[in-house]
């Protein structure tokens, strides 16, 4: 693999689950990870004070201003910018009687609008650059739908089209946009789910169990390498074959 030090990364939700296990990765290749959260101060200032050159920038990915800041603080503190991250995600799940106008907006423009937002900001940067790697974190249920997930896996399928588009519109411009698409992983919030319906999930995996965030955070590093530059507009499954 080629170097990747001195590199930057912004990974958003980079200091809790999928999003740490992918900042400690790609720290761990000499990158700079510039860490977005928008809770859970304690455990992104611990990645920080972990990892050297590492800094942290709060907002709500959901909001188009936070993420011109934010990108605009990384490229401040950093100089550069080669690596967005748009892992960050929330779930309000209801079916889609009881779901509100509210829980819809508030779960699309977190999860899908955010990308977007985050993307849009960092573009010109990379096209200047003539370089670039986004990766986009989507969901296996944004591949098979879910029960109670409507606005979820709405998002998630929408960063397909975002993912595709964006990478068309860029290919010959050194920048390369993909998406991972995880299953069900050992994270807080797949284990806040009650035992029985987990146990449920689990027999459905043909591997017979969850994955670990950090079987994520290997592929996003092999998208981010430098040597991944024929890669672009795909979307890498990982889900222990519970989509085929």
């Amino acid at each position: 693999m080629a170097s990747m030090d001195g590199q930057v990364a912004l990974v958003t939700g980079g200091a809790r689950g999928i999003g740490l296990a992918i900042s400690t990765r790609l720290a761990e290749r000499g990158v700079k990870v510039a860490v977005g959260y928008s809770r859970g101060a304690e455990a992104a200032k611990a990645f920080a004070a972990a990892h050297a050159g590492a800094t942290l920038h709060q907002g709500n990915i959901g909001v188009a201003a936070d993420c011109q800041r934010v990108i605009g603080e990384v490229l401040e503190q950093h100089g550069q910018l080669d690596i967005l991250v748009n892992n960050a995600g929330i779930t309000i799940d209801k079916t889609v009687r009881k779901m509100s106008v509210e829980d819809w907006d508030r779960v699309i423009h977190v999860n899908l609008s955010g990308a977007f937002y985050l993307s849009r900001a960092v573009l010109q940067h990379m096209l200047d650059r003539g370089y670039g790697r986004v990766i986009n974190i989507s969901s296996v249920i944004g591949e098979k739908g879910n029960i109670g997930q409507a606005n979820y896996a709405a998002a998630k399928s929408g960063l397909f089209g975002l993912t595709n588009s964006l990478a068309l519109e860029t290919a010959r411009k050194g920048i390369t946009v993909n998406s991972v698409a995880p299953g069900f992983i050992a994270t807080e919030m797949v284990s806040a789910m009650p035992e029985d319906v987990l146990a449920k999930v689990v027999a459905q995996i043909p591997v017979g169990r969850l994955g670990e965030p950090e079987e994520i955070a290997r592929v996003v590093e092999f998208l981010a390498d430098p040597d991944s530059g024929y890669i672009t507009g795909e979307v890498y499954g990982i889900n222990g074959g519970l989509y085929m």
